[in-house]
């Protein structure tokens, strides 16, 4: 029988180890592009159109639900503007230094808060902990998807971007191991991660996610976000 402690680095484990296996897919995708035919393009599409439909679900039905129950209007309203507007801020600083690392950096900016939240909420919710932990590992894969690509752009070498995504899933864990020994009794700093990072997740969706998964005279990559949306809710009814 594993202890609360194993279950939390297991799930969290899980959940971050999608980080390298996006990259993964990414490498894979990557070597059959060379080839512009619409198939590939609605391929890389549909993955950016399939990780937001999860993403929305994940605010929908796990961190926005969860982030509003301890706290009252005024700190939602604050919490989630903040978060909006930090990763409005830290989005454009990254477009006028003109860099290539958007993507993993918006990776970044939701999966550690909501590793943080997973180790907080896991300690008094072990069926909310699961369904976000899975959440959180079904979007690390379209994100990482996209951060291979752009830091391949930037003139990273495969093995050198692999390599580095792989060490960044390791991140969850320390983000969730702490979540549970500091945060596991503070429900409402808690809830602020949950509101903090929905705001910036949102801003994400409509600024680079949704754009990305656009594709001219083909409808199929739209389907993607439907099909991730569903894939949320099925998880949601399950656990």
């Amino acid at each position: 029988m594993m202890t609360e402690l194993q279950k939390i680095i297991l799930y969290s484990g899980l959940s971050g180890i999608t980080v390298f296996i996006g990259g993964i897919i990414a490498q894979l995708v990557e070597k059959k592009s060379s080839s512009t035919s619409l198939l590939m393009k609605e391929i890389n599409h549909g993955i950016s159109a399939f990780g937001g439909g999860i993403i929305v679900s994940a605010l929908a039905l796990v961190l926005i639900p969860k982030g509003i129950e301890k706290l009252a209007v005024f700190p939602v309203v604050l919490w989630f503007s903040l978060g909006s507007i930090c990763f409005f801020m830290l989005d454009r600083l990254i477009a006028k230094k003109g860099g290539k690392i958007a993507q993993l950096l918006a990776m970044l900016m939701d999966f550690i808060p909501e590793a943080i939240a997973l180790g907080a909420v896991f300690a008094t919710d072990n069926k909310t902990g699961i369904l976000l932990a899975v959440f959180i590992g079904l979007q690390n894969l379209p994100e990482s998807f996209n951060s291979y690509k752009d830091l391949r752009s930037t003139g990273f070498s495969a093995k050198k971007t692999l390599t580095l995504l792989f060490i960044l899933s390791f991140s969850g864990i320390v983000g969730s191991l702490i979540g549970y020994n500091f945060l596991q009794d503070q429900p409402e700093i808690t809830s602020a991660l949950m509101l903090f990072a929905s705001g910036g997740i949102l801003y994400l969706i409509f600024e680079d996610i949704a754009p990305q998964a656009k594709l001219n005279h083909t409808w199929v990559p739209a389907l993607g976000a439907n099909l991730g949306f569903l894939v949320g809710i099925i998880g949601h009814l399950l656990i």
